[in-house]
């Protein structure tokens, strides 16, 4: 679901199309000195890639999330603008403008060091028993820090409209599990990186080095015991596995040293029966409660504290947060300040800036042209079902049904989040991250038990994502992917469908991955498939995993075909559907050719175009070990080497390196 400054998407503009005088646009630079079906990444990106510089301060350059990156230098531009006005107290714009001021005041910052942190590490110092470390981590999960309890308030799975308590896995510091149980070098590097880290941060609270030392191998040792408990990213995507909807009685007795009847009073939740997301967590947790001392619990809760914060604190403590990142990432040198205060205003108070971007930036006719090719998508994969030689009529029917029941949204919320309870001052920088937190808290806990919201948003509007809602059947198109390459209101119908109709055809799909799959039209999760259908349907997938294992990212670094099975079955159904949806216009009927291309080819390269992405080696090795997307260049010729239709546009041959015989490509959808 599942979702670079402005010369970075100048650069991709004008690298990759233009508009002419006669208000058309034309592909430029196409590389027509390599073979289409040798990489076609490579035919439409290569020019791009061998040039485009990866900012100091990036991990990558490009399109997709990457155009997050200017998107924040718009949604900067009118931060700066409302902190230097003169704003109704309480209106968004005080407290958009407010926020940002305060945390663009690092001579304050700095000269606060450690000071506001301090009282939380003052209220671990109290703690003296497992009580009191429980009643010490609820309280701090209301404020964003959630240390050793994952909690959160979502639709039931089998519920689907009704919320209910979450409980998952957490308690670690590195990204997965397998961070601290890999020897190779790599692994190796960023274990002591972050090592290094947590010494850093209790050195710059006080400890001696000796003592600093100590304690983040005391905090990393109990991170490994609880990251030995943890399902790895590929377990996660066991739908059913993760969930376990448990009664609060008996969970107590279970657990005894958790307590959760106490533990779900001070959350501030009244429940009697919540889902246990991954309940292997929760039975480590209980035993390691007692069976580690609670000085060094006290340790622990330090670290994840001050993890939890660091960046926004002094300069010091922002400081040691990098060099661990740039271990991770590869990222060279820290973002400017007013890009990351533009992004953590995006993130506590998302909404807010939100509708200021969308009057700027967000025309209604995108919305609507949006509509119509949202509309001739759904058409297009209802002939898909229905042509299907492997499915039954009856399955068939059901699958139908599950489209049509299908709501999308597009561009931004009918509703706007109100953030009038939340109270932001201009010099208080800390305090308002606080603020910000336990607001989303309060917002996110009073849904317990409560029918589900199904006009609420999971991102910004701004942010460049798009995503599937498996428990509401929808799908959602912000408006920050509602521009180039994705879609260009006065584009041809070749470059938009190829663009844009690529991404809902590939949200659209997630319905139907190995995961989407399992709910049914109304959200909840339950069988809709016959047993024989089903096992086709998995045999299929079992094709995708296999396929995408071959591929090579970097050296020895391979695609995880199991992790990413979902992102490629919607990535190669979201490319037949798109083409099937643009066989349905006037131009798509055509053969005309714009800038040398038939419009066959335009929408081949407009594919190609949206994942046109550079990364930093680190980055990407990070990426392939937690995400669950392929890298770009196996959205662009993993999708298209199973597509006949692309064959016949670039006259792919046997021989070609994306070839393969008829037979052999995969289609699922």
């Amino acid at each position: 679901m599942k979702k670079i400054a402005f010369f970075a998407l100048a650069l991709l503009l004008t690298n990759a199309c233009k508009r002419t005088s006669d208000n058309r646009y034309v592909v430029i630079k196409v590389d027509t000195s390599k073979k289409p079906g040798a990489d076609f990444f490579e035919y439409v990106n290569g020019i791009w890639y061998d040039t485009a510089q990866i900012p100091a301060s990036q991990t990558g350059v490009g399109s997709y999330s990457f155009l997050n990156f200017p998107q924040r230098i718009r949604m900067q531009g009118i931060l700066d603008s409302v902190s230097k006005s003169t704003n109704q107290p309480g209106s968004i714009e005080q407290k958009v403008g407010d926020f940002y001021a305060s945390g663009m005041d690092t001579v304050a910052i700095n000269n606060l060091g450690y000071e506001p942190i301090k009282p939380i590490l003052t209220s671990i110092d109290a703690i003296t028993d497992v009580p009191s470390l429980l009643k010490f981590v609820a309280e701090t999960q209301k404020i964003g820090n959630s240390s050793i309890i994952g909690f959160y308030v979502g639709p039931d799975d089998k519920r689907s409209s009704v919320n209910i308590a979450q409980f998952f896995q957490t308690g670690i510091g590195l990204p997965e599990k397998a961070y601290y149980f890999n020897t190779d070098s790599s692994t190796l590097k960023i274990q002591n990186a972050y090592k290094k880290y947590l010494t850093n941060l209790f050195a710059l609270t006080g400890a001696d080095p000796a003592t600093a030392e100590k304690n983040a191998s005391i905090t990393y040792a109990i991170e490994k015991q609880l990251a030995a408990s943890h399902r790895t990213n590929i377990e996660l995507r066991d739908v059913k596995a993760n969930y376990n909807k448990l009664g609060v009685a008996f969970l107590s007795k279970k657990h005894t040293n958790l307590s959760w009847s106490t533990l779900l009073n001070d959350l501030g939740v009244k429940v009697d029966s919540v889902n246990v997301g991954q309940p292997a967590y929760y039975d480590k947790l209980n035993t390691l409660l007692k069976s580690i001392s609670i000085n060094e619990w006290k340790i622990y809760l330090k670290a994840n504290s001050l993890t939890t914060f660091a960046n926004w604190l002094s300069k010091p403590f922002a400081d040691a947060t990098f060099e661990y990142t740039k271990a991770l990432t590869g990222q060279a040198v820290k973002k400017p300040r007013a890009e990351e205060m533009t992004q953590a205003v995006d993130r506590s108070l998302g909404q807010a800036l939100a509708q200021l971007y969308v009057k700027k930036y967000f025309p209604e006719s995108a919305k609507k042209r949006m509509a119509v090719l949202v509309d001739n998508l759904k058409k297009a994969f209802e002939v898909r079902i229905t042509k299907l030689d492997w499915m039954s009529d009856s399955t068939k029917a059901k699958a139908k049904e599950k489209l049509h029941a299908f709501s999308e949204k597009i561009g931004y919320p009918d509703k706007w989040r109100d953030y009038s309870k939340v109270e932001i001052k201009r010099g208080s920088y800390f305090e308002n991250r606080l603020a910000t937190n336990k607001n989303d808290y309060l917002y996110n806990i009073s849904k317990a038990g409560q029918p589900v919201d199904r006009t609420e948003w999971l991102t910004t509007p701004p942010t460049v994502t798009a995503y599937n809602n498996p428990p509401l059947n929808e799908i959602v198109f912000p408006a920050g992917i509602l521009q180039a390459p994705y879609f260009e209101l006065d584009a041809d119908d070749a470059l938009n469908y190829g663009g844009i109709g690529m991404v809902i055809g590939h949200e659209i799909t997630h319905s139907f991955d190995d995961q989407g799959a399992q709910y049914d039209k109304a959200g909840n999760v339950t069988n809709w498939w016959t047993k024989h259908d089903y096992e086709k349907f998995k045999a299929k997938t079992q094709q995708v995993i296999d396929q995408y294992n071959k591929f090579t990212v970097l050296d020895s670094v391979h695609v995880k075909g199991a992790l990413t099975v979902g992102e490629n079955t919607a990535d190669i159904a979201g490319v037949a559907i798109a083409y099937d949806a643009f066989k349905l216009t006037e131009q798509g009927k055509d053969t005309t050719k714009l800038d040398g291309f038939t419009p066959d080819q335009r929408f081949f390269i407009s594919i190609a175009r949206i994942w046109r992405v550079k990364t930093r080696d680190a980055f990407l090795r990070m990426y392939v070990n937690t995400n669950p997307h392929s890298p770009a260049r196996w959205r662009v010729n993993g999708p298209l080497m199973n597509f006949t239709p692309f064959y016949n546009a670039f006259d792919v041959q046997a021989g070609d390196k994306m070839y393969k015989p008829e037979n052999e490509r995969i289609t699922v959808w």
